[in-house]
């Protein structure tokens, strides 16, 4: 039991590093976190919500093996080589042909206009909804430019010495 405890927490090291150092990484999680929550507003059948979540945690997944291919990549490198430039350019392909399978997806499933307005409506007309969507557009953008220490930069930054 302690090996497979381990196995785990090894499995959520590996998560945190690549959400740590790839910006892309985050970027996928704060994108599969804006589809879930707009799609709350879609009335989504129970199909499409599991193509949904298949599609983000693929998305996710890859984008992890991305990392682990470049950084192995990295380390038996030293300077250029064509060979780890196919390698690192393919791994990335890999991770940007399921994303543009989502962006189709998300086009079949949300292209109905009624309902993008009446979202977008509700949202500008309600003074609560508007503030927390602009937040979280700037709290996103903050974690996917600067990381998941970079609410901790900012602050640092700002601090009035006493």
């Amino acid at each position: 039991m302690k090996r497979q405890l381990n196995s785990f927490k090894v499995a959520f090291k590996g998560i945190w590093y690549a959400i740590k150092s790839e910006s892309h990484m985050r970027f996928h999680l704060i994108a599969g976190l804006y589809v879930i929550i707009f799609s709350l507003f879609f009335g989504l059948s129970k199909a499409q919500w599991g193509v949904i979540l298949i599609l983000i945690t693929s998305i996710i997944a890859s984008e992890i093996f991305n990392t682990a291919i470049e950084e192995v990549c990295n380390l038996n490198t030293k300077g250029y080589d064509p060979l780890v430039r196919i390698a690192k350019d393919v791994s990335a392909g890999a991770v940007l042909v399921l994303s543009l399978a989502a962006v189709a997806v998300a086009v079949i499933f949300y292209l109905d206009i009624k309902k993008i307005t009446a979202v977008a409506t509700l949202i500008l007309t309600t003074p609560w909804l508007l503030i927390l969507f602009v937040v979280s557009i700037i709290m996103s953008l903050v974690f996917i430019v600067m990381g998941p220490m970079g609410f901790t930069k900012i602050y640092h930054r700002f601090k009035v010495k006493k």
